[in-house]
């Protein structure tokens, strides 16, 4: 059966469009990756939430996604940062590349086809220079090479500015000197003391910010391909850099599909060390947070629109997950009875069969239409309010348990948040061996839900309350059963998040 292709914004056009690949059904995607100089930051994970999630839906929907994600592992701020630091940019690099690797391992973002290092593709940029002085689309002054915009009669397509508009950013600002035009960007950087340089036949040096990204594509996908995707910020200039650099050189279509994600903010405000609302994602783990709840939040919102990040957000965000998780559990516990309740009718019959088929539906339509997934979600919950009453009725048709177990397993293959590693925590008391099981928790946490679960035993109730308050201020909410103990995590109640 054909793929249905889902309509995506392209930021180019400022339209809803028609997913059209190339070479259906591979899809070939570039992702604007990280700048390996710090801890990747909560904001930078809202963007690769939001890739993986198109990434993992494309794929979902049957298509062969093949997915490109750059590192930038040298540059001016990470050039400052190595030295600062006392160590080589490979040092520099190689740590911080690890922990963006281990966020993204964290929050279950598949990983990508390739992930291509700048200093692995000089040879590349280095020829497209070339090729760009060639052609009269770059000049250059004192070893610095630079674009000559006013010959690309289509810059400012992408973002669509007036030429008094674009102004050098904080970040290209140094690559003035030599200019003919301040709206002409850095291609090549003449060599300095103290800093990395390599070999080029119009003088030794280091490539400019924008130059990488179409030189790596290029390389991996060809001179035209499918869908480019970054963050709202790097539209301009980045992004527009790109495209003129790229179509200069080839004479074509640099990129069919152009999409861009929202930035994330805390409490309302943009988030900033000075401000001390900068989070990382290791902070909020150490506070308790759940990673599929933050995954959860990160998704939950529409990509084109600003994301808050707030202590009810997370709250908010906890509370979803832990009722997708139970529900699934339920539906679970129902399917293991259903020989025991087959005598008694069935609860909701040929209603909860439609509201099913609707949730399924409108799913999938709402990720179909621009990934909503803030609607997708809707639908989801929907459909869970209308079960969760079913079953709290009476026992649903197993063969409608059936089907909704597998829709919830196809769909986590999207959102990744229904399921969780389950740890479990023995503890004996007069002789009984009781167990208490939930997501991973540090082993003191365990231990405090295995002495309230003692204290309980042995009718310590004061012990057993002020345990209980202790778990809940660390997010985790201990349900008591005859064998033991199931704890769950929500957002912790000190968060101050």
């Amino acid at each position: 059966m054909p793929i249905q292709p889902p309509e995506l914004y392209n930021s180019l056009t400022r339209r809803v469009e028609t997913l059209a690949p190339i070479a259906p059904p591979t899809v070939q995607v570039y992702a604007c990756g990280p700048t390996v100089y710090d801890h990747p930051h909560i904001g930078n994970f809202r963007y690769f939430v939001w890739v993986d999630i198109l990434h993992r839906f494309l794929r979902w929907k049957g298509y062969d996604v093949q997915l490109v994600m750059n590192l930038t592992d040298v540059d001016d701020k990470i050039i400052a940062r190595a030295t600062e630091a006392g160590v080589t940019i490979s040092e520099l690099t190689a740590k911080f590349t690890a922990s963006f690797r281990q966020g993204m391992e964290t929050l279950r973002i598949l990983p990508a086809s390739a992930y291509p290092r700048a200093t692995e593709h000089i040879d590349d940029m280095v020829s497209l220079v070339q090729r760009l002085l060639d052609s009269g689309h770059a000049y250059s002054v004192s070893g610095n090479v630079f674009f000559h915009v006013d010959r690309f009669a289509h810059y400012g397509q992408l973002a669509r500015l007036q030429p008094d508009e674009m102004q050098a950013t904080e970040r290209v600002a140094s690559d003035a000197f030599g200019k003919r035009d301040p709206r002409d960007f850095a291609l090549w950087k003449a060599a300095q003391p103290g800093e990395p340089s390599w070999p080029a036949p119009f003088g030794d040096g280091r490539p400019g910010w924008h130059l990488e990204c179409s030189a790596m594509s290029m390389r991996f996908f060809g001179e035209t391909f499918d869908v480019h995707l970054g963050g709202a910020d790097l539209m301009f200039p980045h992004h527009e850099n790109e495209i003129a650099q790229s179509e200069a050189a080839s004479g074509k279509r640099f990129v069919r599909h152009w999409m861009h994600c929202q930035h994330l903010i805390v409490d309302g405000t943009k988030m900033s060390k000075s401000r001390s609302n900068f989070r990382t994602l290791e902070q909020l783990q150490t506070e308790g947070h759940d990673p599929a709840a933050v995954r959860y939040l990160l998704a939950s919102v529409h990509y084109r629109r600003q994301l808050n990040l707030t202590a009810a957000a997370l709250e908010q965000a906890h509370s979803s997950v832990q009722r997708l998780r139970d529900t699934a559990r339920r539906v679970d516990e129902g399917l293991a009875s259903a020989a025991a309740t087959a005598e008694r009718p069935p609860a909701g019959g040929a209603a909860m069969l439609a509201a099913f088929r609707d949730a399924r539906a409108g799913f999938e339509g709402a990720l179909d239409d621009d990934l909503n997934t803030a609607g997708a979600l809707g639908h989801l919950f929907t459909f869970v309010r209308e079960l969760n009453a079913a079953l709290d009725t009476g026992p649903v048709a197993a063969d409608l348990l059936v089907k909704v177990r597998a829709w919830f397993e196809s769909i986590d293959q999207v959102l990744c948040v229904f399921a969780s590693e389950t740890v479990a925590a023995t503890v004996e008391v007069d002789g009984i061996a009781l167990e208490a099981t939930g997501p991973p928790i540090s082993r003191e946490m365990q231990d405090k839900v295995l002495e309230r679960i003692v204290a309980r035993r042995k009718r310590d109730f004061p012990r057993a309350d002020a345990l209980r308050d202790e778990l809940a201020a660390a997010g985790i909410e201990v349900e008591d059963t005859p064998e033991g103990g199931r704890w769950k995590l929500r957002a912790p109640t000190t968060s101050e998040s």
